[in-house]
């Protein structure tokens, strides 16, 4: 397995990482066997970096990511979030941002209850809290670091300024972001500070939700509580316009017997040393054509061609109200 250093810190892992977040978020998971079977097989084919929250659930998630990973705890690298309003007895999610010491100190001793670990390698903030000066954060984050409950800090969907602030009080390991082939925003808004200071870079949606597979066309139809029935970039009109970017890596993918996910995955994978993607999936045939990627090598005439297509892509990535929700 290809493995990658995150910015500066000597933190290596696999060079794609596995998010559980689509495990099943509700409080009674259906077929958490089924998940559990494929995070214990991608350890099995090289993966070794995991990614969970607590809010994810809140907490089931955190728990089958424990159940998994029991008895192989020296194999793996979890990474879990904290940072949203949270109730710590009773696990009711109340919406907006929490980030005060206290809370933070309560969700990392949860977490390592949930998880089955007495560390965490990589604790997230999830979304920057207006209301907590960031210094805040990072020396609370530290202190837990130094009492060994948490190896490396992370940050995540936070801006350039956010990520300078922290990163003075307690060094960033990485920042967590959407970023794929239809969301480059972090080229131009954090990728320059993260190349400066040492950060590495960990993309979530690397495959557009599903989009980048080219399994999605303007006539797939979404269920009322899946979230891209009300994502404006997952609009039949918006698809049918978005559907060139599939054709285009289509292109590139028969020349080199790679598939669009393979594709997308690579070319991330081609911007910066110091980048590891977090996809997900619940199929192991998935994983195994995600890990393909590592063997695709884009040359640079496929590079300049992505560059060069002048595809624009329509609709934003998240409703409204989530954007305002999540601060973006």
């Amino acid at each position: 397995m290809e493995k990658r250093k995150l910015g500066n810190s000597g933190f290596e892992v696999s060079a794609l990482a596995l998010g559980a977040m689509g495990y099943g978020k509700s409080r009674e998971i259906e077929d958490r066997p089924d998940m559990i079977r494929v995070l214990r097989e991608a350890v099995d084919l090289g993966i070794d970096f995991f990614d969970t929250a607590e809010v994810y659930g809140p907490w089931t998630n955190e728990e089958m990511v424990g159940e998994a990973f029991k008895g192989v705890r020296d194999r793996v690298k979890i990474a879990t979030k904290f940072g949203w309003n949270i109730d710590q007895q009773t696990g009711e999610h109340r919406g907006g941002v929490d980030s005060r010491p206290e809370q933070i100190r309560s969700v990392i001793e949860g977490s390592l209850k949930r998880l089955g670990t007495d560390y965490v390698d990589l604790f997230y903030q999830h979304r920057v809290d207006p209301n907590v000066p960031m210094e805040d954060v990072a020396g609370t984050v530290k202190d837990l670091i130094s009492e060994g409950k948490v190896l490396h800090f992370g940050m995540s969907e936070a801006g350039a300024g956010s990520i300078r602030r922290a990163h003075a009080v307690q060094p960033v390991t990485a920042l967590q972001s959407e970023y794929s082939l239809w969301t480059r925003e972090p080229e131009t808004n954090v990728f320059p500070t993260l190349e400066e200071l040492g950060i590495g870079f960990v993309p979530f949606s690397p495959l557009g939700r599903g989009f980048l597979t080219g399994k999605i066309d303007a006539s797939t139809k979404f269920a009322a509580n899946d979230l891209r029935s009300r994502v404006p970039r997952f609009t039949e009109t918006a698809l049918e316009t978005n559907q060139a970017l599939i054709d285009l890596t289509r292109r590139i993918g028969e020349r080199h017997g790679a598939t669009p996910a393979q594709v997308a995955l690579a070319w991330i994978l081609a911007q910066k040393p110091w980048i590891v993607p977090l996809f997900g999936t619940r199929r192991r045939e998935r994983v195994e054509e995600n890990l393909g990627a590592l063997s695709v090598r884009l040359t640079p005439e496929d590079l300049n061609e992505i560059e060069t297509s002048g595809i624009r892509i329509e609709g934003a990535r998240y409703p409204e109200d989530l954007l305002r929700q999540a601060g973006l």
